[in-house]
Parts: C-alpha cells; structure tokens; sequence
C-alpha cells in the first residue's frame, strides 16, 4: 500500500470516529452536562492523556519553540474552541440538523484557502465532488425537511463553526512542515483546552463525571471521537491535500446518521440513504480521480534534460 493511500485510509477513519460522536454526547448530556461542558470535557481530558502518553513513550514530540505558537492557536484555539463555539450557537438558534448542515460548509473554506495558501488546484472534478457531497450532507441530515427559518444569527455562526473546522486542515498542514503529527495532535488539544478553560464550571461538571455514565462517556469521547481521529486526520493530512481531504471527512455525518438509524431506531428515509450514497459517491470519485492521476504521472517516462528540444 503505497502513502496516499494509507493517507486516505487514516481520514476516513478519522471522519468514521468523529461519527461516532453522538452516542457519547447522549451519555454525557443524560449525566448533566450542556454542549459546551461535553466539549470542554473532550478537549481537556484529551489533552491530558494525550499528553502524559508522549512523557511515557516520545518526550521529543513535546518539544516546540515559542515561534510555533501560531500553529498551534490556529489549530487548537481558532478552529477546535471557535468552531465548537460557533456550532453550538448555531444548535441553539437553529437546531443540530441545520448547524450541521452548515459546519459542512467547511470543505469549501478549505478548497479556497487552500488555492490561496498552498496553490491547489481548483479542479472541475473537486468542484463536482464538492457539490455531490454538500447535496448528499443536506440530505444525511434531513435540512429539507426541516421547518422554520434560519435567522442571521444562526446563518452567520453556523458559517463561523464550517470557517473554524476548515481551519485545523490549513493550519495543521503548515505546522506539519516542521513537526510531527503527534506533535501537531497534542499541542493542538492543549492549546484547546488552555482556551476553553474560562467556560468551564468545574463543580457541575465533576458532579457529572462521577456517575459511571458520565465517566464512561468522557472517556469514551476524549480518546475514541478526539484523541485518535485527530490522530488519524493529521497524519493523513501528511499525504493529501487539504481540500481533497475536508470533502473526505464528510464521511463524518453519514456514520452520525448510521449509528442514529441503527443504535437510537431514528427513521430510515429514502432521503438518507440517498444523501449516504452520494457523500461514499463523492469520496470515490475523488479517490478514482487521484488512482487515475497517479497512474499517467507513473506511465510518463522521465525527461532527458540533456535531450536538444
């Protein structure tokens, strides 16, 4: 298996357990925490195991300089603690299926900052799958079917979670020019979690953790739906391009749905499986288009630069 491909096997991984989010989100708000206090919980105790797991076994990936800093606000701060904020503003104005609708904006603020940062290339067949994986997203969710207008509010911080999420792809991948991705990974979560400690309201929520429940799911949460999918994602960011790989951790909201329609009996529509076929669509026609791409680059034999033109 050569690297791109083991890179986009690391994403789509990395989308299929940040899918698996639900579930342990229903545990944590059945012990009495609100959103904000779940994702605080996440953030924190994953920077912390994560953290002592590096001291155990490689001290040297916690070694950064003051001049890396930026990295690593953009990573952990603007886009894990903005974005969160964003999204959950947009939950309480607008309800979870808009405001997940809307933070699957994100792979358009990735395609286009990535032109501008990282000179990709803006492909008619990216633009397609774009388009293929934004329609197959709205549909996961069931946005069509939902009633009730979207205020400005909402629109607007639900465009700020899809800006935030996008920027963890931009600015993980300029960090992974100097670092390693476990590096990336643990500073990103202690930067988070320096940054969501000012909302924390630390007699609630340990009154929630010390329910077995409660405890279950922040574990559960911090290492199976933070720790290694931002393992994961970071290290295939490694071998893929930014954009390429925000259109695929759309697989995200289709495992969501999955796991709601298996685990929590939510209905089963056509419109849902539709929208399912349409994002594992998408991320097959770019992962057809990229096998195709690098197949012509092989069969090109190499220029004679000592050869008259």
């Amino acid at each position: 298996m050569n690297s791109r491909a083991r890179s986009y096997i690391y994403i789509l991984i990395a989308a299929a357990l940040w899918g698996c989010i639900g579930v342990f989100f229903k545990l944590l708000s059945s012990a009495g925490l609100d959103a904000l206090q779940s994702v605080a919980v996440r953030v924190i105790i994953s920077a912390v195991i994560y953290t002592l797991w590096l001291l155990a076994t490689d001290r040297r990936a916690l070694k950064i300089r003051l001049r890396d800093f930026p990295y690593f606000i953009g990573t952990g701060i603007c886009s894990l603690v903005f974005f969160n904020w964003c999204y959950f503003n947009t939950i309480e104005r607008s309800g979870i299926t808009v405001a997940v609708v809307l933070l699957y904006t994100a792979p358009i603020f990735v395609m286009l900052m990535s032109a501008a940062v990282f000179r990709e290339r803006i492909t008619n067949i990216k633009v397609i799958a774009l388009i293929i994986t934004f329609a197959g997203c709205v549909l996961v969710t069931g946005a069509l079917s939902s009633r009730g207008r979207i205020g400005v509010p909402a629109l607007l911080f639900g465009l700020g979670s899809g800006f935030g999420y996008a920027l963890y792809s931009i600015f993980g991948k300029l960090a992974l020019r100097k670092h390693s991705s476990e590096t990336v990974t643990a500073y990103s979560f202690i930067f988070g979690a320096v940054g969501i400690l000012p909302f924390v309201h630390f007699r609630e929520v340990s009154a929630a953790l010390s329910s077995a429940q409660g405890a279950v799911g922040a574990v559960c949460i911090a290492v199976l739906c933070c720790i290694l999918p931002y393992i994961f994602y970071t290290a295939g960011l490694r071998g893929v391009e930014p954009g390429r790989a925000s259109m695929m951790a759309t697989l995200e909201p289709v495992v969501g749905s999955v796991l709601g329609m298996a685990v929590y009996r939510e209905e089963v529509t056509a419109a849902k499986i539709i929208g399912v076929l349409l994002v594992v669509g998408a991320i097959c026609l770019l992962s057809a288009t990229d096998e195709v791409k690098g197949k012509t680059a092989a069969d090109t034999p190499p220029r004679d630069e000592n050869k008259a033109d």
